[in-house]
């Protein structure tokens, strides 16, 4: 296996990805129970020697609801029925999710409602209110 480039100043090297391969469920015919063509694709941020401290931190803190065991980030592919497919899929979304980690988030600017929404709202609760109200009536 060869390093993986997430951008341009950051490729993983070999070494620090651990693959493996399971069977996988869905189509294969009589191949699919003794084939084992899942990749599961470990990399390890906490253990990452690419990565400086504030990329560790950053990913650990953006990611950590994807994070498995201690810090470790883990991809199954088994959308293909060749292994081979199932390796580069999994290598492709481990970049993926590495880049849209490291992206800037854009800082939420508080806007605040118009007069016109606020207008617009009040008026329908009122006529909701009223619709109501004069269900109650026609019961009593």
């Amino acid at each position: 296996m060869e390093a993986l480039r997430v951008t341009s100043r950051l490729t993983i090297p070999a070494d620090e990805l651990e693959l493996t391969f399971a069977r996988s469920g869905g189509p294969g015919g009589q191949n699919v129970n003794k084939v084992a063509s899942k990749a599961l694709l470990r990399f390890s941020i906490r253990e990452s020697t690419c990565l400086n401290e504030n990329q560790r931190h950053l990913l650990l803190q953006r990611l950590g609801g994807r994070l498995v065991g201690d810090g470790e980030l883990l991809i199954q592919a088994s959308n293909h029925r060749e292994q081979a497919r199932n390796i580069e899929d999994a290598r492709e979304r481990l970049a993926s999710i590495l880049r849209d980690a490291f992206t800037v988030q854009k800082k939420r600017k508080a806007t605040r409602p118009t007069r016109s929404s606020q207008r617009k709202r009040m008026d329908a609760k009122t006529r909701r209110g009223k619709l109501k109200q004069d269900r109650r009536r026609n019961h009593e």
